[in-house]
């Protein structure tokens, strides 16, 4: 297990809202995901992406219901977050983006200028990046070993 000093980070839950718990099904079942059904119900739709991985897709009623009276973002209108996957080869990417694109997902282009185009390049670094029938922005990634340290 490799987790930080603080003993926090060897697994990420990642909630997100959705509009219909069905369409999302339909959605991420065409792009390949993993479905854990052990964690899906009519207000939540568990995705395992990896062991380490989970993405829960909550009803927005029941999304609403974490956040103590908190309105919930309309992530059709705004961006509050980006979901960057790593990918275990460059080869991994392309086809994952295009089932999402197949299944109804809409490509964003890359940043002008992009702030990794030095990194992409020199040929380290590769990805491509969609919104999710509901919104949500993912980044799908390749980065080689011969990557600097950060």
């Amino acid at each position: 297990m490799n987790q930080t000093s603080t003993g926090i980070g060897s697994n990420i839950y990642v909630n997100l809202p959705i509009q219909d718990v069905a369409a999302a099904r339909t959605f991420w079942t065409a792009v390949g995901v993993r479905i854990s059904e052990d964690y899906s119900d009519e207000n939540a739709l568990s995705l395992s992406f990896s062991q380490h991985v989970t993405v829960m897709l909550l009803a927005r009623d029941f999304y609403a219901s974490f956040l103590n009276g908190k309105p919930v973002a309309d992530t059709q209108a705004a961006n509050g977050a980006i979901i960057a996957l790593d990918a275990a080869a460059q080869e991994n990417v392309d086809p994952f983006v295009d089932a999402a694109l197949a299944a109804g997902a809409t490509e964003v282009p890359p940043s002008d200028p992009n702030p990794a185009q030095e990194m992409v390049d020199a040929g380290l670094m590769y990805g491509r990046t969609f919104t999710d029938p509901d919104g949500h922005q993912w980044e799908i990634l390749w980065m080689s070993s011969e990557m600097p340290a950060g």
